[in-house]
Formats: structure tokens, C-alpha cells, sequence
């Protein structure tokens, strides 16, 4: 079904659209991606139908590989934990990835790849219709915003075709990365406000 853009969509019109998409994703070789062949599961996305925030990573790993959900593994939990750093839960934002099946050994998403997936992924944001939009890592970034680096833009919104974009490092990158794990806890902190602005 085509999204309804003048906000008379219903939550459950919402879910089912996003079944429809996730039904897409989980079709064998539906996108032509080579990963789809290499995949135990696609993993979609999930959460809120009716986020104010979505997160966007770059790809599935090993433990949403074999769980179908995003973000379970380490830093999916560090993502939960500064999510409720901010009085917040992953049931209230919805979370999703550029790729939605695992590159084999976790290897960076080809470009073509990415091609092949985000198709997928705008169908959700509009059906979505997030207030914000949060891109962890520099390959969701340069997929809405390329050109740009996510060492001088972190934690900076950025208005762009009518919908407000925040990147920030990955929390996988800022597991490993002491100085990137306190950029992006602090970079996180400033989420409350901007969501508050964007109201006004």
C-alpha cells in the first residue's frame, strides 16, 4: 500500500505497511543482493510504528544475522543503554540499517549493495514519518548525506528535503574507540533538545 503522507494514517495502517516492506526484504533474492544468498535471516527493522526517532546503522552482524532484529549484539546494547540515558526505550524509536542482510565476515556494504537495499529503507521512512532522523555511522550518513565527514559534522542536526538528519559515530566503532565512545555519549545527550526544537 502507498504511505499516507497527511498524517491520517493510523498505527495500524502503519504496521501493516511495514510488514508488506519487511515481507519484500525477506523474499529470497528479492533485491538481487549476493548477500541475500550468504544471509541465515534479513533483518528489517523494528520498533515503534510510530517513532519520533528512527535509527538507521549500517548493517546487520552475526547475532542479528541469526536473530532477525537489529542492533542485539554489543552495540545494541550500548545503544540501548544510552537510550535510556535519555529516558527512552527501544520500543519507542524505531531501528533499522542501510543493508538489511549481513555482509559475509562483517565486511563494509558494497556500494552496489546499498543500491539494491535503500529502496527499501525510504519505503519505511515514509511510512515511518519520523521527526528525526539518526544516522549512526558514516555509511548511513553518506547515504543521506554524502560529501560530508562524520568526524566534523557528528552531533549536528542537518535539515535536508524536509526531514532533520543527526549522524553520529557508530556504537560498534565507539565500543572499540574510547575517544568515539565519548563523543557519541555526549553527541547523544543533545537528541532531548533537538527533538524539543523541532516541536516548536
Amino acid at each position: 500500500m502507498s504511505p499516507d503522507t497527511s498524517n491520517a494514517i493510523t498505527v495500524a495502517d502503519r504496521m501493516v505497511a511495514l510488514q508488506a516492506v519487511a515481507d519484500g526484504i525477506r523474499q529470497p533474492g528479492g533485491c538481487g543482493n549476493a548477500i541475500c544468498q550468504t544471509r541465515t535471516q534479513a533483518v528489517p527493522g523494528s520498533g515503534n510504528p510510530q517513532p519520533e526517532i528512527v535509527f538507521i546503522g549500517e548493517g546487520p552482524g552475526q547475532k542479528e544475522d541469526q536473530t532477525g532484529e537489529p542492533f542485539v549484539g554489543a552495540a545494541g546494547t550500548f545503544l540501548a543503554e544510552m537510550l535510556a540515558s535519555i529516558g527512552l526505550e527501544r520500543s519507542d524509536v524505531f531501528i533499522t540499517n542501510i543493508v538489511k542482510c549481513r555482509p559475509p565476515d562483517n565486511r563494509d556494504p558494497m556500494p552496489e549493495e546499498k543500491t539494491t537495499c535503500t529502496p527499501f529503507l525510504d519505503e519505511q521512512l515514509a511510512i515511518l514519518e519520523p521527526r528525526l532522523i539518526v544516522l549512526l555511522g558514516r555509511h548511513a550518513m553518506e547515504y543521506f548525506l554524502p560529501g560530508l565527514k562524520i568526524s566534523q559534522v557528528h552531533g549536528q542536526p542537518n535539515k535536508k528535503g524536509g526531514r532533520v538528519y543527526l549522524p553520529l559515530y557508530h556504537p560498534a566503532a565507539a565500543l572499540y574507540n574510547g575517544s568515539q565512545r565519548e563523543v557519541l555519549l555526549a553527541d547523544f545527550q543533545t537528541i532531548p533538545a533537538i527533538l524539543a526544537a523541532l516541536q516548536d
